[in-house]
């Protein structure tokens, strides 16, 4: 992923060239050849989509692509540290290397204490909520209506399944990753990133960040800082990100990284507003 970027603008290609040198490897390599399996390691994984984020935002930048200035910024968990450096309230560098030690320590926290996760298809939140107070399993991320993501232990996470299906779930999918992020499970993490976070420089954003958790704008340094590590162990209420932003005026949203699964998101969320995403960068000679 992100070579097209790397290959056609040197403003992106500067983010790859500058993450190798800051992390001591060659995190570009790993993100254009994998192999996928060291890819897919969420302390590869993170970074790695960090830089490549910001990589396609330099690049349409350079482009001009973007227009007027955003009135939001938002990110979907690990999103949050791209809208931060989007938003000017952190450097690529400095939070390259929090992303890098957010990467290491949720990987720790997920051999320490096992866990899982799986999304939840046809079921409210409040339904879905009432099955983890059950079965002892814990909201992760509340993606759009009838899509929501739960985590914890193992026999937590098949309990909770199995309580969902009986009660009108339409499917009840196990993730592919590696541990239970966005649960208690994380606590490990939390602690350790509280420290990372308090020793970086983080600044006071010049456009609001709307916060996973509580989506509500954020602004000022410290308020952020408790952010990035309250979302560790609380739920991405992303359904409530977009319908602030909406509330708020915002008609136009467009997502900026690999893939486009926010995109998605954001039309069944916000069936009204438009919609869509950077994820390629055409070659120069188009």
């Amino acid at each position: 992923m992100g070579r097209d970027a790397f290959d056609a603008s040197p403003a992106a290609r500067q983010c790859f060239e500058r993450a190798d040198e800051v992390l001591g490897r060659s995190i570009s390599q790993l993100c254009f050849g994998g192999p996928a399996e060291e890819l897919g390691d969420t302390a590869n994984s993170q970074p790695a989509i960090y830089v490549t984020s910001l990589a396609y935002l330099a690049a349409a930048r350079e482009r001009g692509d973007l227009g007027d200035d955003a009135a939001f910024v938002a990110g979907h968990s690990l999103g949050e540290y791209t809208a931060l450096c989007a938003a000017d309230g952190l450097d690529f560098e400095a939070g390259l290397r929090l992303v890098e030690t957010r990467g290491r320590v949720t990987k720790e926290a997920g051999a320490v204490a096992p866990g899982r996760m799986a999304a939840i298809l046809g079921l409210d939140e409040a339904a879905v909520s009432e099955v983890c107070s059950e079965a002892g399993a814990e909201l992760c991320n509340i993606n759009a209506p009838g899509q929501i993501v739960i985590g914890g232990t193992l026999e937590a996470v098949d309990r909770a399944c199995t309580l969902a299906l009986g009660r009108g779930a339409k499917r009840a999918v196990p993730l592919d990753v590696s541990a239970a992020f966005h649960t208690s499970l994380m606590a490990p993490a939390a602690d350790a990133m509280r420290g990372a976070i308090a020793a970086s420089s983080l600044r006071d954003t010049h456009i609001p960040i709307v916060a996973n958790d509580r989506a509500q704008p954020l602004s000022h340094a410290n308020d952020i800082g408790d952010e990035l590590v309250f979302q560790l162990t609380h739920p991405v209420r992303w359904v409530q990100c977009v319908e602030y932003m909406v509330e708020q005026g915002v008609t136009k949203f467009v997502e900026i990284g690999p893939g486009r699964v926010l995109t998605g998101l954001i039309k069944r969320i916000a069936p009204g507003a438009a919609s869509s995403n950077i994820n390629t960068v055409p070659s120069r000679s188009q």
